[in-house]
């Protein structure tokens, strides 16, 4: 979160000098209020309020790269936040009559920033619908973040669970567990670092030969598990032939350049209603155990 801020360096910083300009104005011109004057619920709703607005604008500068969309929220929250604070500075601040830019601030950034607010979310609705679209082979209908695998950014076993209970209600679903032939021996070989960047490539592999309806998990380790929906067995293992095929022909470059090639194990079993997701599961390793080890392309 810190290195994407630091994209933004620009925008917070334009938006500590308003809340400061703000306060030193307030502070300038203003005369403080006694104690028996200030309406504390109003501070704590006024003053809540500006923090989290703060807040917000710290999340999405901290979890988006630059771009218009980022501009829009960033403006909106920014107006609102400062129309917040101007609020809550009032609570504690009492200044002379006449002073515009007070009025400004209250009346006119709050209308203001729901507006540009309102204007990034609708352009923010039409970014995701494409993000959507582009993750469709990892989180098909469903999306749970504390599910995501770190090193693939594809769901793990807890996310494939839940969603073989969604698509079985749907049948026929066929279920692939696919395991990559010797990666023990390829991590003893080049090192954890090159297997790592190893299972990353080749989930895009996988990700790029199966259908847009297709959802692609990593299982454990070097296994992965494939959710074929609306499928039947004969083109499941039509399916899972091309997926042998795709990575025993992707040229993996090691960090001395050399090609080295991989080969899958493949089990197929199919879902139905009568078996728990735990129960699958342990029925394509079987099938998975069962499958002979191919040999590698040359």
């Amino acid at each position: 979160m810190l290195d994407t801020l630091s994209y933004h360096r620009h925008k917070l910083a334009l938006i500590f000098v308003l809340l400061w300009g703000a306060l030193m104005a307030n502070l300038w011109l203003g005369e403080a209020k006694g104690w028996h004057a200030i309406d504390w619920l109003d501070v704590i709703g006024e003053g809540g309020s500006a923090i989290a607005l703060g807040l917000w604008m710290l999340l999405i500068l901290g979890s988006r790269p630059r771009g218009r969309v980022t501009d829009w929220l960033t403006l909106g929250l920014g107006f609102m936040c400062l129309a917040m604070w101007q609020d809550t500075l009032d609570e504690f601040l009492r200044l002379p009559a006449g002073q515009w830019w007070e009025q400004g601030l209250e009346s006119v950034a709050m209308p203001l920033g729901i507006a540009l607010l309102t204007y990034g979310l609708f352009h923010w609705h039409r970014e995701q619908l494409a993000i959507n679209r582009q993750l469709r082979g990892r989180e098909q209908v469903f999306r749970e973040h504390r599910w995501l695998d770190p090193l693939t950014h594809i769901g793990r076993a807890e996310y494939l669970k839940q969603q073989i209970r969604t698509l079985s209600e749907q049948p026929p679903l066929m279920l692939l567990m696919v395991d990559i032939n010797d990666f023990s021996l390829f991590n003893r070989r080049f090192g954890h670092r090159c297997g790592d960047r190893l299972l990353r490539e080749v989930t895009e592999v996988l990700l790029l030969n199966l259908r847009q309806r297709d959802l692609l998990c990593r299982y454990a380790g070097d296994r992965f598990a494939i959710l074929l929906p609306h499928t039947e067995q004969l083109e499941a293992r039509r399916l899972a032939q091309e997926l042998r095929q795709a990575v025993a022909h992707f040229a993996f470059k090691t960090d001395d350049g050399v090609s080295q090639f991989q080969s899958l194990r493949i089990g197929l079993v199919m879902c139905d209603g009568e078996r728990t997701a735990e129960q699958l599961l342990d029925a394509a390793n079987r099938a998975l155990q069962l499958d002979q080890q191919r040999p590698k392309a040359a």
